[in-house]
């Protein structure tokens, strides 16, 4: 498969946010913060190498997420792999900043899809949808409340 057909199959979104880019970062790599907008995390570090796991529950089913980071670029860029636990198939999440002006602007690419089981569990769409609402909603509202500083 081409470079370019793996990339069709990736879930990229954009969103820009009315915070600024450390306020952002900040929420991408805080395990406090993360847990609050993010997954329940039992721990995370923003360094290569670092693994973390965590489960969903999806329609009954619950998923075993394994990640591990493989690149970090302090307010600018984040990497890490996303399998589950007995599926096949490994994908790679990654996450770019841009400043623009006081606000942010976030790359998020998913790649890999193709490489899960062809069932309607791991379609793309559910990719889409999930990114859709944990960018697009949860991370928006949590790094542009008032108080998203303090917990």
């Amino acid at each position: 498969m081409t470079t370019k057909n793996k990339l069709a199959e990736a879930v990229v979104m954009e969103r820009t946010f009315h915070a600024p880019v450390a306020r952002v970062w900040k929420a991408l790599t805080d395990v406090e913060e993360m847990r609050r907008w993010y997954f329940d995390l039992k721990e995370f570090k923003p360094e290569v190498g670092f693994e973390f796991e965590f489960t969903v529950e999806h329609e009954g089913m619950k998923y075993h997420h394994l990640c591990k980071i493989t690149e970090v670029i302090p307010q600018k860029k984040l990497a890490y792999t996303w399998r589950y636990e007995g599926h096949e198939g490994d994908s790679l999440v990654t996450f770019e900043l841009f400043a623009d002006g006081d606000k942010t602007r976030l790359k998020l690419t998913h790649e890999g899809l193709e490489t899960f089981p062809k069932t309607p569990s791991f379609a793309r769409k559910n990719f889409m949808e999930g990114w859709t609402q944990i960018i697009g909603s949860s991370l928006k509202e949590f790094v542009e409340r008032d108080d998203a500083g303090r917990t």
